[in-house]
């Protein structure tokens, strides 16, 4: 079914998707700092990390605490690994430098998922998003295509601390290329923290022939250097 074969497919921000193959278990967040959380990572290094909450905001639960370490660079790319708390189980995604997903499991990404920044960031930029995601097992295809736009400068306190960052509104369509009538659209937001070169909140809203299907919300609750 298109449905289910996209909501494996989303690759949206590192960890959602990973989240939709495995539901280990959670562990409650840190509560916030009162400090304002800004040690700068312009660029990657080995070892960096960042562990998000991620919470079903239909049912309001926290399904999983999950955390994104890098594990190897290149000129281009950026490799991942990913570590669920709770749960020995681990997966590990390619972004280029940019943070757009380019490969997680069985699905490629041509060029990339697109749900990676612009840089250099300012409110009122705007960029195409467009991407092909192969599944390299079963071979289905789907094209992503819409629009990313950075709407505000925003301060934005999550169990982590308080971040100055950049709310990037992003609007794409999923599509089957087998069945065009096949289509899922997406509505995601995410909050970029120049500072330490990530987002410290993502939520997103897809909805397949006008029906919400999922409705969920990613939040940094730590992060640091190796």
């Amino acid at each position: 079914m298109f449905r289910c074969r996209f909501l494996a497919a989303l690759g949206l921000f590192l960890t959602v998707n990973a989240v939709f193959a495995q539901t280990p278990n959670s562990t409650p967040a840190a509560a916030p700092t009162e400090t304002t959380a800004q040690e700068k990572m312009e660029d990657p290094q080995v070892g960096d990390h960042w562990t998000y909450e991620f919470r079903d905001d239909i049912s309001g639960d926290v399904k999983s605490i999950i955390t994104n370490t890098v594990t190897d660079l290149t000129d281009s790319q950026i490799g991942i690994r990913l570590t669920w708390a709770g749960n020995s189980n681990s997966n590990s995604q390619t972004f280029d430098r940019s943070w757009n997903l380019i490969n997680y499991g069985v699905h490629r990404y041509s060029p990339n998922d697109g749900t990676g920044i612009q840089a250099p960031l300012a409110v009122g930029k705007t960029w195409s998003v467009k991407s092909t995601d192969i599944n390299s097992t079963s071979g289905f295809i789907a094209k992503h295509s819409g629009t990313s736009k950075v709407t505000a400068q925003e301060s934005v306190t999550t169990p982590a601390g308080t971040f100055d960052t950049l709310k990037i509104e992003t609007s794409y369509q999923i599509q089957n290329t087998n069945n065009v009538t096949d289509k899922a659209q997406v509505v995601m937001q995410t909050w970029y923290a120049p500072a330490i070169d990530h987002w410290v909140k993502r939520s997103f809203t897809m909805r397949y022939h006008g029906r919400v299907t999922a409705n969920n919300t990613v939040e940094l609750v730590d992060y640091g250097r190796r």
